[in-house]
């Protein structure tokens, strides 16, 4: 898997104006996951009960639970340093990641693209009905940060694995 990139995922307190990130997840070329719950700040105070559904992580479970954005911010940096690391809803997460690191007052210390500049249109046109398949084996019941961004880069694996087969 080391040919994989670094692939991130962050669930959030909504989809929004005002929401937040809840929680950040990767895993990395080797495959390893990383996965935290972040402890909202003062002022995050926007929450979805439908976001709430999809994810399951109420927001009691991050005041309790949670780790400050200042420690969230240094340990993602420490793991992810150099290098460029890939969302699939970069729009979204890349709003959320500037609310963590604003929040910390630090700067992150990798590069977040959309996974989509990876692929090619063939790949792209498979992606959902891969990306499916992958989430069923895998069978995960929990929509959860760290096994959506493990999902995304088994999709890409596996899609990568047809090309060359």
């Amino acid at each position: 898997m080391s040919a994989l990139p670094a692939i991130l995922d962050i669930e959030a307190s909504g989809f929004g104006r005002g929401s937040y990130p809840i929680e950040i997840g990767f895993v990395d070329p080797d495959g390893a996951l990383f996965c935290t719950l972040i402890q909202p700040e003062p002022d995050w105070v926007h929450w979805d009960a439908s976001a709430e559904q999809l994810h399951g992580i109420q927001r009691e479970l991050l005041l309790q639970h949670g780790k400050p954005a200042a420690w969230v911010a240094q340990e993602v940096n420490k793991r992810l340093a150099g290098q460029t690391v890939y969302c699939d809803a970069w729009g979204h997460d890349y709003a959320w990641l500037s609310r963590l690191y604003d929040a910390a007052e630090r700067s992150p210390s990798f590069k977040l693209e959309d996974l989509r500049c990876l692929l090619t249109d063939d790949e792209a046109a498979r992606w959902h009905a891969t990306n499916d398949a992958v989430r069923e084996r895998q069978a995960l019941r929990r929509h959860r940060a760290s096994s959506d961004a493990k999902v995304l880069q088994l999709t890409l694996a596996e899609l990568r694995r047809r090309v060359t087969a």
